[in-house]
Parts: C-alpha cells; structure tokens; sequence
C-alpha cells in the first residue's frame, strides 16, 4: 500500500473517531457475527467516550469539511438525493462550504506554460498573479490576450489527480463496508451514488469539457437578452486551462447592489425562470450547478436585466422520451390533472406496471394540492421533494439518475427565487411556457420535423432489411432447401405484417391516439397491407 493511501487512511480514521461515525454505522439492533467481532476489537471503543452534543448530520458535515474538497463536493452532491438519505442530514449537508486557500502562483504559471508549449509572457501581455478566486478543483487569475482582450485563466490544482483517485477509493471501501452492516446504507445505495460522483468530479478535472458545455450553452443563447455566456479562447485552452472571456456583474444573491442598480427584482426571478424552462423544453442541455458563485447578473438594463453563467462545468441533458414525459407532468401538474401525472409515471416505467392509478393519484394530490396559488415565499420544494420521494419509495418508484442533476437545478432556483422576489407566483411565471411548448408538440412543424426524421432513417432500415434477406437466404442454401421463393417471402411478408399490427396497436394504447402519433398509424397501414396483399 502507497504511502499516500495509508496516510489517508490514518486521516480519515481519525475524523471517524472525532465525530464518532463508527456509532452512527453501528447504531442497529441486529450486526452480522463478524461485524460484532470486529466492532469489539476496535481500540478506540474500549474506553468510555463523552458524548457529542452535536446532531448527526452536523457530525457528517463536520467531517467531510475536515477530510478536504473531494469529501466536501461529494456531500454536496449527496446532499441533493433526499431519495436516498433522512431529512436532517440531506438539511445538515447543503450547508457545506467549498473554502479552499489558493495555491502558489508560481506553480499556476509553471502548470500553464507546460499546457500551452509557451512562456506566460508570450500568451499573455498582462497576467495577475494574485488569483481572483480559488475553489477545491480550480482556481482562476486575470489575464489580458496580447490583442488586448481582457481574459480569466482557470487553471487545476496540481498533484489533485492521484489525490481524488484515492479518496475515491476509500469512500468505495467506506460504502461497501456500510452496505455490509447497515440495510438503510444498502437502501442508500452508496455504491452507486459514488459512482455517479467519480464521473462528475473527473469531468470537472477536463477543462476542455468544461469549454466546450461553455460553448454549447452560447450558441444556445445566441443573441439572447436572457443569458449572456462569456466567450471561450480555444487556441489557449488546454485539459489543464481555460481561457474565456472576463465579463463584469453583480453576484446574483447581492440583493443589496442589485437594488443600488435599480433593478427589477421581480423581472429577474421571472427571467431565471424562463432560463431554466427554455433550457428545459427548448434545448435539452440545461446548467446545473446555478449557486451564487456561478451566476452574475448584468445591470446595464435594471428593467429586464440579463443573467450571465460563468462556469460550464455541471450540466444536465434530457433525452427526448425524458424530456417529454418530464414536460408533460410539470404541465398536468400545473393543470392539477393528478390523475394524468399518475398515468404518465406508469407508462414511462417509473414505477412499476401493477402500481394502482388511483392509489398514486391520491398520494401525488395530497402533497401537490397544498402549495397551489401560494407564493415562493410559502413553499419549499425541499420538503415537497422530499415528500414525493416518501411516495416514491412506498410505490417502488425507481430513482431516475438522468433527472437528478435536474432536480438539483430546481432547488438551486427555489433558493435563488426566495432571495431575490420572495412573492414570485411561480405557477403563473412557469404555464406560459409550458402551454406554448404542449402547442408545439402537436404542431405542424413538429409534425414535419417527424417526418422527415423519419425518411432520413429509411435508408438505415432498408440496408437492415436488406442485410436481414441476404442472410436469410444464405441460410437457405446452407440448408439445402428449395421452397419456392414466391411463398417464402409471401410468409415472410406476412409475419411482418402481423408484428407491424401488434406494434402499431400497443404503440396506440400506451401513448394515446393524438394525431401526433401519427408513425404508429402508418404502422398499422403497412402491416394490413402485407396481410391482405395477394401472394
């Protein structure tokens, strides 16, 4: 074992035992035969130990800021799956703060002329030394670009690699050792949620990826009065470094500025929510990490100010079944048509086909009904996350992963919302886009976009049809049989019509028979015709 993996290991032991988590994994009734072994052969249990007078989940809290920034963003993380862990620590660990000193500028420059092949000099006519904010994977200086453009250059941590790799490590070795002896760690399901975590903080580590959602989000927002993204300079950027365009605001929580600049708070809570369904509905690719420190908010216009997103490094994407059935719930909840939330939570899968619609609708009303017609300053989505994740677990919802990062944007929002316009009707702010984008569904450019999605797919299924002949055939000769090739393939054809009947008729029955559905009558045409067509 390396020796930067057993000091680790004495690191994290010794937190353990400072705030006593060892008691909070033991605190169960019944422990295995060898963990009860093992739980009585630990040295530090065999004397008497003061209490704490401090709550569990400030407990973990307080140990995952001692452990350092790899633990602290994975309680971050955690923090937002109040599907998986009890209120009050899910409560106890969004309060985790991310304060991390700078590292030596002189390794800053060193890291960046070995990335870009150039002297610091050479790239840049003008770089700060003194960084202009420092966080656990990162931290950023000004620079100005020798055409005179003025620049923030985010450069990685040294060394963070192999130090992140085995943190990651031992907090596999953690979960598995809490899966083994503790059923609520197993309900949990740590494992997973770890590996969930490894991907987003490797992510942040590539810098590049981080421009490139940068990128993508500008072309978004193109010419848009909604959300400026500042510029990226791809010839300077690196795994390692980014180069993008420094842009000036006020931080969005600074409600204190913001109103020196005369600004319309209620306008900018409005706009945050029509950012947040625009990237929803519209794009599919939507930020997911909007804290304070990530968002800006450019005053030039105080009556309709504009948002500016400063970091790319988190973002969430919906397939196209996600996004529908994401949209079409929101929309029925909206409308307060329980029922049509329940059906849609059957038919996408999410909970199990035997599940009793009016069972889940009178769960769902119960929570949904009392926050309507109540301002943002009287309702926590917290706790209403929280309580449609008590329903979830009562009718065996399966957690969506893909919709995680999508919720965690939503709390973010809650909080943004509550500081700026605590009487934001939300409901009345959110229905016109979600009514204008139900309009477009069914609409005929949608219908035509359809369309001619799916001729460009007809040449893919007639190599594949011709493929699946030619092997057929192949398989004829190998048999040495000869029936009469007419009546084989009026066979084939057949079958096949009778498979494109049950598609279309089952494709009917789960998604409705609304003319934007129209592919699955085509399916039943097709499939008629080869049935009844003469041999």
């Amino acid at each position: 074992m390396r020796l930067l993996a057993i000091r680790r290991l004495y690191k994290i032991t010794k937190v353990v035992i400072k705030y006593r988590l060892d008691d909070l994994l033991f605190d169960i009734t019944i422990l295995p035969f060898g963990v009860r072994i093992f739980k009585n052969l630990l040295p530090w249990r065999w004397f008497r130990r003061k209490p704490l007078a401090l709550s569990r989940g400030d407990r973990i809290r307080l140990a995952l800021e001692e452990l350092g920034p790899v633990f602290i963003k994975f309680g971050q993380m955690l923090s937002t799956r109040q599907d998986l862990i009890p209120p009050d620590i899910a409560l106890a660990l969004s309060s985790l703060q991310d304060n991390v000193p700078p590292f030596p500028a002189d390794q800053s420059i060193e890291l960046i002329e070995r990335q870009l092949g150039m002297k610091v000099s050479e790239a840049f006519s003008q770089f700060d030394i003194e960084p202009l904010a420092s966080a656990s994977i990162a931290q950023v200086h000004t620079a100005r670009l020798q055409t005179g453009e003025e620049v923030v250059v985010k450069v990685v941590r040294p060394n963070l690699k192999p130090i992140i790799q085995q943190d990651i490590s031992w907090l596999y070795y953690c979960a598995q050792v809490a899966e083994y002896v503790n059923y609520d760690a197993r309900r949990m399901h740590l494992m997973e949620v770890i590996t969930d975590y490894e991907k987003t903080i490797n992510d942040e580590l590539d810098l590049q990826r981080e421009g490139a959602n940068l990128s993508q989000l500008r072309r978004n927002f193109e010419n848009s009065d909604l959300l400026y993204v500042p510029k990226v300079y791809w010839p300077l950027c690196r795994q390692q470094v980014l180069v993008m365009e420094r842009i000036y605001g006020i931080a969005v929580n600074n409600v204190t500025q913001l109103n020196a600049h005369n600004v319309d708070l209620k306008a900018l809570a409005e706009r945050g929510v029509e950012i947040f369904f625009t990237q929803v509905l519209r794009d599919s690719f939507f930020h997911a990490d909007m804290h304070p420190g990530n968002i800006m908010v450019d005053p030039t216009n105080p009556e309709y100010p504009r948002y500016i997103a400063i970091d790319g490094g988190i973002v969430g994407s919906l397939t196209p079944e996600d996004q529908d059935y994401v949209a079409r719930n929101v929309f029925y909840f909206f409308k307060r048509d329980y029922r049509r939330v329940a059906q849609l939570h059957i038919d996408s899968g999410w909970v199990p086909p035997n599940t009793k619609v009016n069972e889940l609708e009178d769960a769902i009303r119960s929570v949904c009904e009392p926050i309507f017609e109540r301002p943002l300053k009287d309702i926590s989505f917290g706790f209403v996350l929280m309580r449609l994740f008590q329903i979830a677990r009562r009718f065996n919802m399966e957690v969506q992963p893909q919709l995680v990062l999508l919720q965690k944007t939503l709390l973010n929002i809650e909080g943004l919302g509550r500081q700026l316009y605590p009487d934001l009707d939300l409901w009345t702010t959110a229905k016109p886009y979600l009514e204008r984008w139900m309009k477009q569904r069914v609409g005929v450019k949608r219908i035509f976009a359809d369309f001619r999605s799916q001729v460009e797919q007809m040449p893919h299924i007639a190599k594949m049809a011709r493929n699946i002949i030619e092997q057929q055939n192949r398989k004829i000769k190998l048999q040495q049989k000869n029936p009469p090739k007419k009546k084989k393939d009026s066979v084939l054809l057949r079958l096949l019509g009778v498979l494109l009947i049950v598609g279309g008729v089952s494709l009917t029955i789960t998604e409705g028979s609304s003319l934007e559905h129209w592919p699955n009558y085509l399916m039943l045409a097709v499939g008629i015709y080869l049935i009844i067509r003469r041999s």
